[in-house]
């Protein structure tokens, strides 16, 4: 069986997804839905895919699964759509901004009998499964503390950052979905602390650029997550857990992966620079999984629910830092 997909959305994410997509066996990408005309034949000239309207992918009989990567504001109407129109649904985080949108739309796939997987690419990575693995079969004992670093090469535009949601909503969810999945139980207090070191315009824009965010559980397991929108040396992607009998972390992904030594020292390639390069397989994993999960009927990996809870500790993170208080969760 081959699950074929329209793919909403032709800017960067939708591109990723679209490369991802003619990777995997079993997938075919048969469409794309793109009001920029200039995107869409690009697009369609890169994976030969036809150009459709997004009510034409609702409508076709030879669409079964829909990527939804159009902004933000507009991924709780079309899981509700596409729900409706009896298609399988993968969407970028998040589902929305507002936890109460996000619960509507989750109704309405669970009515349907739908099926809805929410994009937290990190969970597929192949370092960070062998990671899991690790924690899984008990190598380190029991998880005690974790350290999620997460640090952007540059901000996005000024006109991504007005519609993003804010750095808890846009880039700390990520982490969050992490957290949760390594810490194994449900966070239970959120503390976090956010200032503007890289751009004052992000400021003015009503966001934040440097956070650190300390998640607990209610047995007192600890998530520590770093972020900022800057870092000079490339994209830091690194994890840290640390267990009762050991620890296991996950490193940076460089360019190559060799070291020299001479006279002016040791010398190692540069990070990769950004998330499209450093989680092409991760990507390419996913889609997999949501292929998989069709094919066998079973709930997908990351769920809406997955994107719901992590949606609410972004939420907790931006009241902290208003606040100034560590936020408890209900």
């Amino acid at each position: 069986m081959t699950l074929k997909f329209a793919v909403l959305g032709a800017g960067r994410i939708g591109q990723v997804h679209a490369r991802a997509i003619a990777s995997v066996p079993g997938a075919a990408l048969v469409a794309i839905a793109e009001p920029n005309d200039k995107a869409a034949e690009a697009a369609r000239a890169a994976f030969g895919c036809e150009i459709r309207s997004i009510d034409a992918c609702a409508a076709a009989d030879d669409i079964d699964a829909v990527v939804i990567c159009t902004p933000t504001n507009t991924h709780a109407d079309l899981i509700e759509q596409f729900v409706r129109a009896g298609k399988k649904v993968f969407c970028e985080k998040p589902v929305d901004l507002d936890v109460a949108r996000v619960r509507q739309a989750l109704d309405v796939v669970k009515a349907e009998g739908g099926t809805l997987m929410v994009g937290f690419q990190r969970r597929f990575d192949p370092d960070f499964m062998a990671l899991k693995a690790a924690i899984d079969e008990g190598r380190i004992g029991a998880v005690e503390m974790i350290t999620l670093t997460s640090r952007d090469p540059a901000p996005p535009p000024y006109d991504y950052i007005k519609v993003s949601g804010g750095i808890f909503r846009d880039m700390t969810i990520h982490d969050f979905d992490v957290a949760r999945w390594l810490l194994g139980e449900e966070v239970t207090t959120v503390q976090a602390a956010a200032s503007v070191l890289t751009d004052p315009e992000i400021g003015k824009l009503g966001d934040y650029d440097s956070t650190n965010v300390i998640l607990t559980t209610a047995s007192g397991k600890q998530c520590t997550i770093t972020n900022t929108r800057r870092a000079s040396y490339g994209y830091d992607q690194r994890i840290e857990v640390h267990g009762s009998t050991g620890s296991v972390s996950a490193e940076n992904h460089r360019e190559a992966n060799i070291e020299i030594a001479n006279a002016q020292g040791y010398l190692r390639p540069p990070l990769l620079n950004f998330f499209m390069s450093r989680y092409v397989t991760a990507y390419a994993n996913e889609i997999a999984a949501f292929v998989a999960a069709v094919a066998d009927g079973t709930t997908p990996p990351t769920t809406g629910e997955d994107g719901l809870k992590a949606l609410e500790l972004a939420m907790a993170a931006l009241e902290s830092v208003k606040t100034g208080r560590t936020v408890e969760l209900t």
